[in-house]
């Protein structure tokens, strides 16, 4: 299971990145807020590389606040496109839920199984 974790957060990480980087005019309308948006794929994002990388998950949230924070700066070369300084603290502050919501996933199962 651990696998497919890592897997499905390489993925994601992987359409945050197209996403992110492709001409607004070829981007996907979800109907929702742009807010909600970013709340939603990088939360999911930061919950999956925690469930797949389950030790040293302080470096990970660190690396995915790297990762936020590349993506806005990518964005720059990107015609179009704006690095805006709430979309990065948006995209680390959910990311890092994400691992935290992980990582209260697995002490949860630890104490599920213990019993």
């Amino acid at each position: 299971m651990q696998r497919t974790f890592q897997l499905i957060g390489w993925l994601l990480a992987l359409t945050i990145i197209v996403l992110s980087l492709v001409p607004p005019t070829h981007r996907p309308v979800t109907g929702t807020s742009q807010g909600f948006e970013h709340l939603s794929i990088f939360l999911a994002t930061g919950a999956a590389f925690g469930l797949g990388y389950t030790t040293r998950l302080w470096i990970l949230a660190a690396a995915l606040v790297a990762f936020s924070a590349a993506i806005e700066l990518a964005q720059i070369v990107v015609p179009g496109r704006h690095a805006r300084l709430s979309d990065f603290l948006m995209d680390a502050a959910a990311a890092c839920a994400g691992v935290g919501l992980a990582r209260a996933l697995l002490k949860l199962r630890d104490a599920v199984v213990k019993r």
